[in-house]
């Protein structure tokens, strides 16, 4: 049992790593996907007779909190996530209750990760936003791919262990 924690905290942190990174690589180097949530958000690439052409916000102040949001919550992810690898490292060798209560922290940064990516990108930004409908501004693919990497990783983590680590070392 003491692999499926460890393998369970290393593929929250491998995911904590993932979003510490886009969150460094949006606050260090913010102009290409601040021009990605701009183009999104004022849908100057959605297809010409589209009807949903009115949801645009075009203001660059909007635009900016917006992506500062998305950056914040990208944050508290990795954050909620990191917390949730160190409590399950912390308590590999505890009992079973212990060890599920460290895994809340992980399971809440993989659940705000999940509504980022797919409520946010994918709900907000290419269904509200019509961003499938772009050939160029389109993160569709990649915020699927996360998502469903997100949901995968939050189910496993989930699972309760069969029995506690030290159930065969008692005598």
């Amino acid at each position: 049992m003491l692999a499926v924690r460890l393998s369970k905290a290393a593929l929250v942190g491998a995911l904590a790593l993932t979003c510490t990174l886009v969150v460094y690589g949006n606050v260090t180097e913010p102009a290409v996907n601040l021009a990605f949530v701009q183009h999104v958000l004022s849908m100057d690439t959605i297809l010409p007779d589209s009807g949903i052409a009115d949801r645009a916000i075009t203001d660059p102040a909007l635009q900016r909190g917006v992506f500062a949001m998305i950056v914040a919550a990208e944050a508290v992810t990795a954050l909620l996530l990191w917390i949730g690898v160190a409590l399950m490292l912390a308590r590999l060798r505890a009992p079973r209750g212990d060890f599920d209560r460290a895994k809340t922290w992980a399971i809440a940064g993989l659940s705000v990760g999940f509504l980022v990516w797919q409520a946010g990108f994918l709900g907000i930004g290419a269904e509200w936003f019509g961003m499938w409908m772009s050939k160029v501004w389109n993160g569709q693919q990649s915020a699927f791919r996360f998502a469903m990497t997100v949901l995968g990783v939050m189910i496993y983590v989930a699972l309760p262990e069969a029995e506690d680590p030290e159930a065969g070392r008692r005598g």
